[in-house]
């Protein structure tokens, strides 16, 4: 016999967290590497580039410092200005963003409807700094549909962020505790901060990682594109705790 977790009549039964790139919105565009790449060239003076960094899932202030140790900089010099290059990011950004419309991934909108509606909150769990995460999402069409987030300036690991967008959700009494938090992304990463924190991981194929590379990391719902997500059957099925799976 399946059940949900009994919750107080204003809280939802689930909170569903969404990674950005690749999840949400695919092909978004040079602008945000551009946006980085001048950023630390302003504040720092030097030229350096996103190439050869593995910058999908991974979080924007550790692309900054791994641009910044491949232009010569010193720790020290890295750790002073990252606080003022992450601002000059995002205020670079939102001139730059161009309209993401078309962008959004299969499914996307249907689902966040169907959230909406059933007043299930969503929240976002990105790599992205805050205020570039945001842009993407107005310029997506998508900004309403999300409540709260995490971002790289917030956090050192995905995980981190992952755990402090439901802390945010308890405190905000959108959920109750011991409710189901649901971590939607494209990448291993994110499959990897659901399973630290024992929320129920899905991974969609619609990034840069295909289906047959994601599956070996075990997610607990793997699927093409989000249109194959079902919604019901994530809410009334009795999922293994994280200690026996």
């Amino acid at each position: 016999m399946t059940h949900q977790p009994s919750t107080p009549a204003n809280t939802a039964p689930a909170l569903f967290l969404f990674d950005v790139d690749g999840t949400l919105i695919r092909r978004a565009g040079p602008q945000h590497r551009a946006a980085l790449e001048l950023a630390l060239l302003r504040v720092t003076g030097l030229r350096a580039t996103t190439d050869g960094i593995p910058v999908q899932g991974m979080l924007d202030r550790d692309i900054l410092a791994e641009m910044l140790r491949a232009a010569g900089a010193s720790r020290q010099v890295s750790n002073a200005q990252m606080s003022s290059i992450v601002r000059e990011a995002q205020s670079l950004y939102r001139g730059m963003c161009p309209d993401l419309r078309a962008k959004v991934c299969p499914g996307v909108r249907r689902l966040l409807r169907c959230l909406l509606r059933r007043g299930l909150p969503a929240g976002l769990v990105t790599g992205n700094l805050s205020r570039i995460g945001w842009r993407k999402m107005e310029r997506a069409g998508l900004r309403g549909y999300f409540g709260l987030g995490a971002f790289a300036e917030q956090g050192r690991t995905r995980a981190e962020l992952a755990a402090r967008a439901a802390r945010e959700a308890l405190k905000r009494r959108l959920i109750a505790p011991g409710v189901r938090v649901v971590l939607i992304g494209d990448h291993p990463n994110d499959i990897a901060a659901a399973r630290a924190n024992g929320f129920l991981s899905v991974a969609v194929a619609t990034g840069v990682v295909p289906l047959e590379q994601l599956r070996p990391h075990a997610p607990d719902i793997l699927i093409r594109d989000l249109r194959e997500f079902d919604l019901e059957g994530v809410l009334c099925t009795v999922w293994p705790s994280p200690a026996s799976r």
